[in-house]
């Protein structure tokens, strides 16, 4: 018999394969977890989803899906924990090395990840964690693993732990491993928490406890940043040898100017910022360095010697300060190379980055704007918090000056703009590449995927946060205004976005206001259909639409009764019959020959309108000539994100973006709060221009009756030539298919696997390299983090 000893504070539980005396061996249970000492049923974890008792080779389960969780129950309740810090123990076998794992906690308003805590996992060894419960719990529930796999619960123990001692033991772990304190005193770190909870209105353990636990979360299998550096970056950089080859290969070899406005740098820095610099493995370069009136003696003295020691470095020393944005100007009148490359006066290029510039100008001769991946590093010269980016994406950076660092120019075009413009210090890059965009095509910026830039992260600089410096956001705001006043459209508005140094971009309406034609399938469920239908009639603040309800087949009287109800209450509400097998693609196609509107919206049954301008900013985003697809913003009903735009190649074929985050979460990079072009969004939500469906067809009714067919539509729309572009400021709840059931029978998940093959065999090559994501980051979950490529 196999047992496992499962504890809550002082009662002592074990758990065996075979079920007590009495207990009804038909319940799907995990086991029963049996007190013998007290001699009565104790605890058990309740499968609850995507689990299936699957006994063999020493495993107990099989997950089924993506979102397996068990609830834990006690004398056939749910468990309940009283207020207080625990000491979580945990020990599961998988099949797989590594999972993460997560416990949520229901303080009586349901389980979201607000009231959770993550996990990794190693399979047969037990892990441990500090977990705070103000409010206690009413239930708690368990998810072992978030993908398909056979997995053994062998011990979980939830231990009372003394407050002050546990206290002690958070503030230890975050002195010791979170960059943002790792360098401050005791009691300097105190204060700085102390104030955190005072301006979030929190208890100070609650504060500790959140830090405590972001401190962890790394999901298996990705890679620590200095792990990837180490195993990912180090193997493909070039030898001496290779980076002889490479130049002999090249068919230009053209001059790079490095542009450095300088102005009281400290003098390590300023020496380090230049030697990366001199130590380019690419030798065609002159460094143009501009003083901005310095009052540090010591920044003309490292100046001017180094200017000595190498013919190449050109400096100038202007007269008066005029900030950077007049410095840089000093420094690009120095340059005289075909390219000029950006570099802040404390900054580091990696040693190839000159090199991999120049490679990507070798292979497109036509480029004019070239940018790479960055990373921060700090003051001891440890590298982290990379970001890794997309391919050219306008929308993305007309929300956020991703683009930044490395950011080289042809310097033909900075001369036709004129360089930089005063009065948008602190966001002069950003204008100076929206002042360019006229003048270059898309093809033109290219995105080398390698991180070349390294940004300094002092004290006072926006590396170390976006909010030491507000007025680059004010810079930023007026530049887009600019940028769109001089440009068009005519009625642009520009507004900061959620946070500091992001931009919300309000593109106008066409007049008069299009008909929107809202498609929703459906098969009975009237409290799902009613929801959906309603909240879109009530909430909406756009109101030139209709809604075609396609019933495909409903019986319920119920369901029935609804449609005659809703069709007399609205008359922009039609139900149209489809007496037809289920074919997801075929209903909406059929759905769209009968719409009456320029403007098609794909509307799952099972959604419900959250913000009352939905459809106004996707009316907004759909309607510009060279967008094709627009997406939306889900939730679960727990408030966590079900979809944020999909992300290529995830699983196989593709996947949803940051699947399952906190609703308050801005995501990689902040991307869950920014309006971006990725290359798919999901059917749920979805608006197109009429002419652009039936540009492309339509939906594959043929080849994908239920799967896939929102991404193949998008995919061909993007092939036609229009970006598809996903926007947070769209938000429903979705409560995903609950009308259409499982993927569980044979003849269903036969199905599904033909239409992963087609999917595979017909955009292989894209779902392999998605513009919208990043080669560096993960193909095996959803989640934007590290990848081993």
């Amino acid at each position: 018999m196999h047992q496992v000893q499962f504890e809550i504070g002082r009662v002592v539980v074990r758990w065996s394969d075979e079920l007590p005396e009495g207990a009804n061996d038909d319940a799907p249970w995990l086991g029963g977890f049996f007190d013998l000492e007290a001699g009565r049923y104790g605890c058990f974890f309740k499968p609850v989803n995507d689990l299936e008792r699957f006994v063999t080779n020493g495993f107990h389960w099989l997950s089924v899906g993506g979102d397996p969780y068990f609830r834990v129950v006690q004398d056939g309740k749910d468990l309940a924990l009283a207020p207080g810090w625990y000491l979580c123990s945990v020990h599961v076998a998988y099949e797989r090395d590594r999972q993460l794992a997560r416990f949520y906690f229901d303080p009586g308003t349901g389980f979201s990840e607000k009231h959770a805590i993550a996990l990794i996992l190693d399979s047969g060894t037990v892990a441990e964690r500090l977990v705070y419960l103000p409010e206690g719990a009413r239930a708690v529930r368990f998810d072992p693993q978030e993908r398909k796999g056979l997995l053994r619960v062998d011990g979980v123990s939830f231990s009372p732990v003394d407050p002050t001692q546990a206290f002690r033991s958070c503030i230890e772990r975050i002195s010791e491993v979170v960059d943002e304190f790792a360098s401050l005193e005791r009691e300097t770190l105190l204060r700085e928490l102390e104030q955190r909870a005072k301006d979030s209105e929190t208890s100070l353990d609650s504060i500790v406890h959140g830090i405590y636990q972001e401190s962890f979360v790394q999901p298996p299998g990705a890679l620590e940043y200095d792990d990837w550096i180490q195993e990912v970056e180090l193997p493909s950089l070039p030898s001496p040898e290779q980076t002889g080859e490479m130049l002999e290969r090249m068919a230009e070899l053209p001059i790079i100017s490095v542009l450095v406005p300088v102005y009281n740098t400290d003098e390590r820095l300023l020496r380090e910022c230049l030697d990366s610099v001199l130590s380019q493995s690419y030798p065609h370069w002159e460094l143009c360095v501009a003083d901005d009136a310095s009052p540090a003696a010591h920044v003309r003295e490292v100046l001017e010697e180094y200017q000595a020691v190498d013919g190449r470095i050109k400096v100038v020393f202007r007269e008066e300060n005029g900030h950077i944005s007049a410095a840089s100007n000093s420094a690009l009148a120095l340059a005289q190379g075909d390219y000029v490359a950006l570099l802040d006066h404390d900054d580091l290029l990696s040693e190839h980055a000159l090199l991999f510039a120049a490679n990507a100008l070798s292979e497109q001769p036509d480029a004019a704007i070239i940018y790479s991946d960055e990373d921060k590093v700090d003051a001891a010269g440890r590298r982290y918090d990379p970001h890794f980016k997309s391919e050219w994406n306008p929308d993305l950076f007309f929300s956020q000056n991703y683009v930044s660092h490395l950011g080289i120019y042809r310097r033909d075009l900075l001369e036709k703009i004129g360089g930089f413009r005063k009065g948008f210090e602190g966001s002069q890059d950003q204008d100076l590449l929206l002042r360019c965009l006229p003048f270059v095509d898309d093809s033109q910026i290219v995105h080398i995927p390698r991180v070349l830039y390294h940004w300094r992260a002092i004290e006072g600089s926006t590396a170390r946060s976006s909010e030491q410096k507000d007025y680059t956001t004010e810079a930023g705001l007026k530049a887009l205004k600019d940028y769109f006043e001089a440009n068009g459209p005519s009625g642009v508005e520009v507004e900061q976005g959620f946070v500091s140094n992001t931009y919300h971009v309000k593109w106008p309406i066409p007049s008069p206001e299009p008909l929107v034609s809202l498609l929703i399938p459906t098969r009975d469920r009237r409290d799902l259909v009613e929801v959906a239908v309603r909240s879109i009639l009530d909430k909406s603040d756009y109101q030139n639409f209709e809604i075609l309800i396609l019933d495909n087949g409903s019986q319920e009287p119920e369901t029935l009764a609804f449609f005659e109800q809703i069709q007399a209450e609205d008359e922009r509400v039609r139900v149209l019959r489809y007496d037809y097998p289920f074919n997801y693609s075929a209903i909406n196609n059929f759905g769209a020959r009968e719409a009456k509107g320029s403007i098609i919206g794909l509307i799952n049954n099972d959604v419900e309108v959250i913000s009352p301008e939905w459809l106004t900013e996707m009316v907004r985003h759909v309607s510009r000539k060279n967008v094709g697809c627009v997406g939306a913003k889900l939730y679960y009903s727990n408030d966590t994100v079900q979809h944020a735009g999909v992300i290529l190649g995830l699983g196989g074929v593709a996947g949803h973006s940051h699947k399952h985050f906190d609703r308050e979460h801005p995501g990689y990079f902040h991307r869950l709060v920014l309006t971006q072009n990725l290359s798919a969004v999901t059917a749920a939500c979805l608006l197109v221009r009429r002419d652009v469906y039936d540009e492309v067809g339509g939906l594959d009714e043929e080849n994908l009756k239920v799967a896939f067919n929102d991404v193949d539509f998008c995919l061909k729309v993007a092939a036609a030539g229009y970006r598809n572009l996903w926007t947070p400021y769209a938000e429903l709840y979705h409560y995903e298919s609950v009308s259409r059931g499982k993927e569980d029978s044979p003849e269903k998940i036969r199905r599904f696997q033909q239409e992963i093959e087609y999917m595979r065999e017909r955009w292989g090559d894209v779902l392999d390299a998605d513009p919208g994501y990043s080669q560096n980051l993960t193909r095996d979950r959803e989640d934007f983090s590290i990848g081993t490529r």
